[in-house]
């Protein structure tokens, strides 16, 4: 059985800097992202400052590609840590889980997959989402918010907005796989740079 206290949010902001605490999570996805430690932490798995990163710089060494093996993740916590616009978080032979954050008033950008069905997932923030036959006529239009699911057929133009006040953290879910293996993108600059202007 685990036992889970509830520290104060100073306490969760500390250890939540820390690479081996996110690691830890990673393996244990029954934890959320909220303030919580497991019980037996307070019996000597103690965290100090020198397993403590840079600020920031665990993203880029703990969010990552994880494919194609096996893999368990929190993947509400780990989208919203994410900071990059785009990182492949796992990509197998039929499918890929990617990451994505969209500043606040920025988009995804218009775009199609001719080939591949798409799932996306709002972990936090709100948006507004627009799909058509072609990019004339975005003719679907729907508002998402916290735990709201988007799915996108094969051939359909879609777009999704971040219409909030804080940025929009969303998974998005690729079958076949969309993007290379290992893809971040820190930008949407980047990821247009990289695939040619979309």
């Amino acid at each position: 059985m685990y036992y889970v206290v509830h520290p104060p949010d100073s306490y969760f902001a500390y250890v939540s800097r820390s690479r081996y605490h996110f690691e830890w999570m990673l393996r244990h996805p029954f934890y959320s992202a909220y303030p919580t430690v497991p019980h037996g932490w307070r019996q000597g798995n103690h965290l100090s400052n020198e397993n403590a990163p840079a600020a920031g710089s665990f993203r880029q060494e703990v969010i990552k590609d994880y494919g194609p093996g096996p893999f368990v993740v929190n993947i509400e916590m780990v989208t919203k840590m994410n900071a990059a616009y785009r990182t492949a978080l796992w990509t197998g032979e039929h499918l890929q889980v990617t990451l994505m954050m969209i500043p606040v008033g920025e988009d995804i950008g218009l775009e199609v997959h001719p080939h591949t069905d798409q799932f996306l997932r709002i972990e936090e923030g709100e948006g507004l989402v627009q799909m058509g036959d072609s990019k004339e006529k975005l003719d679907y239009e729907a508002r998402v918010y916290d735990n709201y699911a988007i799915m996108v057929p094969a051939g359909k133009w879609h777009n999704v907005t971040n219409k909030g006040d804080k940025p929009l953290q969303l998974y998005a879910i690729y079958a076949p796989p969309q993007h290379p293996t290992g893809t971040v993108h820190a930008t949407k600059a980047a990821a247009m740079a990289s695939e040619g202007g979309r």
